[in-house]
């Protein structure tokens, strides 16, 4: 595993043997069971998560109903907002798969970025990167349609369709299940004819 997180991080900058040495000796390696909760609504959390195998969720539970808005698949980062703002939680991260991910935390974040400020330039241009991605992501949610959003997700995302259930891809669409069942069914006859 440290290998992919290794060929990840050389895609940014390079390291010197001391740089990997630092990283190995960090302990940051978690395997977690599908259906582990890394995070509770109201709890507060200094980790983050980059996902070198599996797939996670963030979702609002309103109303008894589990409202999914993102996943998060393989090398992919998260770091949830009440890290940054050090407040409680207003969601849920779950593991929808096993996973393995690395787990961090900010205080390891300051230590390793201040001895070796390379690190700091990579977290930044990821920073950048994801900021850009959930921008148009967010402005493609809100100007598209229901069947615009599952086309887009069959573009961008279409391994989300297998691995996901149904009805938590229903909810990060922002329809009900039996909708995406019609929807579905709909696109499938449009292709056939």
């Amino acid at each position: 595993m440290q290998n992919i997180l290794f060929d990840f991080i050389s895609k940014y900058i390079s390291l010197t043997e001391e740089e990997w040495n630092a990283i190995v000796s960090l302990d940051l390696f978690r395997s977690v069971k599908k259906g582990t909760i890394l995070l509770k609504e109201g709890q507060k959390s200094k980790d983050s998560y980059f996902i070198l195998k599996g797939c996670i969720r963030t979702y609002y539970l309103l109303d008894s109903e589990e409202k999914t808005t993102a996943f998060y698949t393989e090398m992919e980062a998260l770091t949830p907002p009440c890290v940054i703002s050090k407040t409680p939680s207003e969601y849920y991260i779950s593991c929808v798969e096993d996973c393995i991910l690395t787990v961090s935390n900010s205080d390891m974040e300051v230590e390793v970025n201040s001895k070796f400020p390379k690190f700091d330039i990579m977290c930044r241009i990821l920073s950048e990167e994801l900021l850009a991605k959930q921008r148009i992501d967010f402005d493609e949610f809100k100007t598209s349609s229901p069947e615009q959003r599952y086309l887009n997700l069959i573009q961008k995302r279409p391994d989300l369709i297998q691995r996901v259930p149904q009805h938590q891809l229903a909810s990060y669409l922002g329809i009900k299940p039996q909708s995406l069942s019609r929807l579905r069914a709909r696109i499938l006859e449009k292709d056939r004819s």
